[in-house]
């Protein structure tokens, strides 16, 4: 992947409906060979900013560039882009090889280098013996690998694809989270994916574009957004999240963090005064003799094979805490125990970023 993060620009991208504004000033620079993925809720303006992109939508405002050229006012057919639907939009009265054909056919496309290509992108998506099956008689799995050997097979500058595994019952959607990575990575096609599926955009994404209310709450490697949230709306979309409210006091030359009158952590590089501490649920210890710590009462376990599930009572408020099964003495439900973690898995901040 290169380091230039000018590929694919979007600059003050604005769309309106009315009086409604659906993508606000969007700004984005997605570098060649990236994978980006748009997550957000329902309405957040992620795939209005995909159609934009695509050309089906026209911005009331803002600029669109790819290596260099503007993109804007380009008609969709020009833009040299490859499109996956969530409805996959196969042509059924079309066999596999011809759906996949179809794009280099509307190009003039030789008929022995479409039939090659073809025949490459088949073998490359795993369908190779279905190049003969009518779309009716594929799988929702095999539909889709169509869809995508179509899109790619005419060598797009960006792949887009806008919730491409919603229509997959669960376990074929984490197969094909696998499959669409390893193709994307041995292409090196700059991807923009668009989907709600939290789990979906950490395991695909070269960085994570999370977007509310038309606008972009952060920017990131999954990694990074995960383990540092920039707002409590991130905190809760992305995984799970406690959120407790908290006091940084001057304690002996440094900044301590107290919760519920409990020391939690000194040297918080955070101003004196009521913070805001979010911590993952599998980051928080419990302790049943420990001295330190949050005091809580477990409300509740479950019990879910590799880890369990709790739900304690605290006097900062619900926790969920996720512990792993390791083999060791786990808190009973009813018990008095501490809740702990260290300095560097919370996010301290003043007040609440929402």
């Amino acid at each position: 992947m290169e380091n230039n993060k000018s590929f694919l620009v979007l600059e003050g991208l604005t769309k309106r409906y009315g009086t409604q504004t659906v993508v606000d000033s969007l700004d984005l620079k997605i570098a060649k060979g990236e994978f980006i993925t748009l997550l957000g809720p329902s309405g957040c303006g992620k795939t209005t900013t995909l159609q934009m992109i695509a050309g089906f939508a026209e911005p009331c405002a803002g600029k669109i560039f790819l290596a260099g050229a503007n993109l804007t006012d380009v008609k969709p057919n020009k833009r040299e882009l490859g499109i996956v639907f969530q409805s996959y939009a196969l042509f059924p009265h079309c066999t596999a090889a011809e759906n996949v054909a179809f794009g280099l056919q509307m190009r003039g496309v030789p008929m022995d280098e479409c039939a090659r290509r073809v025949a490459e992108m088949l073998k490359l998506v795993g369908l190779s013996g279905l190049a003969d099956r009518y779309p009716r008689r594929m799988s929702g799995g095999q539909q889709q690998r169509v869809a995508l050997a179509r899109a790619l097979v005419v060598k797009p500058a960006v792949l887009l694809l806008d919730e491409p595994l919603s229509n997959l019952d669960a376990k074929l959607r984490e197969e094909m989270q696998i499959e669409l990575r390893s193709i994307q990575r041995t292409l090196g096609t700059t991807t923009l994916l668009v989907t709600h599926d939290q789990s979906e955009a950490m395991a695909l994404s070269n960085r994570i574009v999370l977007m509310n209310e038309g606008r972009v709450e952060q920017v990131g490697q999954p990694e990074d957004v995960y383990a540092r949230p920039a707002s409590s709306f991130v905190a809760s979309f992305l995984g799970k999240t406690n959120i407790f409210l908290g006091q940084v006091v001057e304690c002996g030359g440094d900044h301590a963090l107290l919760v519920d009158g409990e020391l939690l952590s000194m040297a918080v590089a955070t101003p004196v005064g009521q913070v805001t501490v979010q911590v993952r649920p599998e980051r928080i210890r419990i302790s049943l003799d420990g001295s330190a710590g949050l005091k809580g009462r477990v409300v509740s376990r479950v019990f879910q094979g590799a880890s369990w599930l709790y739900q304690l009572e605290t006097a900062a408020g619900t926790a969920v805490v996720i512990a792993s099964n390791d083999g060791s003495v786990m808190a009973p439900e009813g018990a008095q125990v501490r809740l702990s973690w260290r300095t560097e898995d919370m996010v301290v901040s003043s007040g609440d970023r929402t």
